[in-house]
């Protein structure tokens, strides 16, 4: 029942939608062609939906048909407020005509020109999503940061990091490319190499194809990581609680195959030349439903409170919620989960802007409290929509510069 609402809408908005074709074209082939186009579109949207196997979960072919389905709705809510005011007008001119001098009322036709106009402007959002779609997707981008810290040992002065998140790799459909942007890790040569989480959708195998592969990843200080909320097997349904949980080991034996240390509410030293920094990985601990396995202070444990600290959790609303306000300073926050919505316009120094931050107040980049920072990584992979427009897959490199050394 509560999906009538939806179906009705949509069944308006396509018969809104059709009156476009009708005033460009009284050829039936057209519309016969265009009704088997958003019926093929439509039908298999909502028989994925309807049909959604929770045993499966995610796969490349669901997230085909809600890209192409986006697409199309996207498309049409450009178009429909143009045609919409154009009736507008039209019903006031047949009023105006009524009461005037005709005393007849009618409606007059739909000026063409204007639906034209509807027709290009609508164009253009679904094309740019269908550009994200084949090519968005694997356009990885390495954004650089360099980070200053008075508390930073001298030994680190310079010292890179590579952060990357979110693989999903069971959306991944496209060996060569995503080769390609491993490669690209890779080619950072970075000291340290830290993944933020969401190895996967929904299980744990989706991962296994790509363990050699991603077990090539280097870094001379080592490969370190978390889970992500993706990775705990809670959106998949599960014959039993013993099989959820050979899920789950399974996915730290696929850590270790890769050649990560995987950080489950504990800590590691970095030396360095006798110094030391203190890497700190808890569990994913996200605002409003999602898991809150993260435990801060069993990850400290070990830790001094004055080490310089660098902290991996999968969601930036933990940075907020538990981390800055913690008595011991957490120097960087590394996170990812937001994906930046995979959408947005960003345009250096300009504007930065995305329908996720209506959602997450820190969605994307470097923020700052005080000597606090966090990173929110826009993600390596993708999720339901299989493409990205204007928030582009991401590589973090970051460079730790202790101030006192700057000249």
């Amino acid at each position: 029942m509560r999906w009538i609402p939806f179906i009705i809408l949509l069944i308006l908005l396509q018969w809104y939608a059709f009156q476009a074709l009708k005033t460009l074209t009284h050829n039936k082939i057209w519309w016969v062609l265009y009704g088997l186009i958003v019926t093929l579109i439509i039908g298999s949207f909502l028989y994925q939906i309807f049909n959604f196997d929770r045993t499966v979960g995610w796969t490349p072919g669901i997230n085909y048909t809600i890209g192409w389905f986006i697409a199309l709705v996207t498309g049409q809510l450009v178009l429909i407020p143009l045609l919409f005011f154009e009736d507008l007008s039209r019903i006031a001119i047949g009023i105006y005509r009524f009461f005037s001098t005709e005393q007849k009322f009618y409606l007059p036709e739909r000026r063409k020109f204007i639906t034209q106009i509807a027709l290009t402007l609508s164009a253009v959002p679904f094309a740019t999503l269908l550009y994200g779609m084949y090519k968005g997707r694997y356009n990885y981008r390495v954004l650089r940061y360099t980070l200053e810290y008075d508390s930073l040992p001298e030994s680190f002065d310079g010292f890179q990091i590579t952060q990357i998140s979110d693989l999903h790799c069971g959306s991944f459909d496209n060996f060569k490319k995503v080769a390609y942007g491993i490669d690209l890790i890779n080619k950072q040569k970075s000291d340290l190499l830290l993944f933020t989480g969401d190895m996967v959708n929904n299980k744990s195998s989706e991962a296994r194809p790509w363990v050699e592969k991603l077990s090539e990843l280097e870094a001379p200080y080592g490969k370190f990581s978390v889970l992500g909320n993706h990775d705990y097997g809670d959106y998949s349904q599960w014959e039993s609680e013993a099989a959820k949980q050979k899920n789950m080991e399974e996915m730290y034996q696929i850590h270790e195959d890769m050649g990560f240390n995987l950080l489950l509410n504990e800590s590691r030293y970095i030396e360095k030349n006798g110094e030391k920094l203190a890497l700190i990985g808890v569990e994913n601990w996200g605002a409003g439903r999602f898991k809150k396995a993260g435990d801060i202070e069993k990850s400290i444990a070990k830790i001094h409170p004055h080490d310089f600290k660098i902290l991996l959790s999968h969601d930036p609303s933990h940075w907020e919620a538990e981390v800055l306000s913690h008595p011991h300073p957490f120097h960087l926050t590394l996170s990812g989960h937001t994906h930046g919505f995979q959408f947005g316009i960003e345009i250096p120094g300009w504007v930065k802007w995305s329908p996720i931050q209506w959602r997450y107040k820190h969605w994307a980049g470097i923020y700052e409290e005080k000597e606090q920072k966090l990173n929110v990584n826009r993600g390596f992979g993708y999720l339901a929509y299989p493409g990205r427009v204007g928030i582009w897959p991401e590589i973090t490199v970051i460079t730790l510069k202790k101030k006192n050394l700057l000249i």
